[in-house]
């Protein structure tokens, strides 16, 4: 009554050899670098707006940490230049904590001591300069 079909159908899995996997821990290695280049991205902004030794020591090790990750390949950077208002800083330092603590928890799920140490020194340092820049 039907003729029999001829061909591969569309609705089968693909054959899983045709594509790459990936390790959970080299998920997490590119998920970890992706935060912290995020990070290194608002610390440079950060930096540009209100120069700080603190900031540039940070954004070294922010860049290291990246490139590690990433098999010794460095982080694209760029120089930022706006003009400097209280609530931008506010905010940056904001999205910068909440930043480091996303790398703090996949950190920790990796087990990388190194990664999640630095991301919790920059918790804690934008969390107290978003509290004193909101102060003024």
């Amino acid at each position: 009554m039907y003729e029999p079909i001829r061909t591969k159908s569309v609705h089968a899995m693909a054959d899983p050899g045709d594509f790459p996997h990936r390790s959970r821990e080299e998920e997490l290695d590119i998920q970890l670098a992706a935060h912290l280049a995020a990070l290194l991205a608002v610390t440079d902004e950060l930096r540009a707006l209100a120069p700080a030794a603190d900031l540039d020591d940070a954004a070294e090790q922010l860049s290291a940490e990246v490139a590690r990750l990433r098999g010794g390949l460095p982080p694209v950077r760029s120089a930022v230049v706006s003009a400097i208002h209280e609530p931008h800083l506010t905010a940056l330092h904001q999205r910068a904590h909440a930043l480091a603590g996303r790398a703090l928890v996949v950190a920790a799920s990796r087990a990388d001591t190194a990664a999640a140490i630095l991301a919790a020194r920059r918790m804690d340092a934008h969390a107290g300069a978003a509290r004193l820049v909101g102060a003024h």
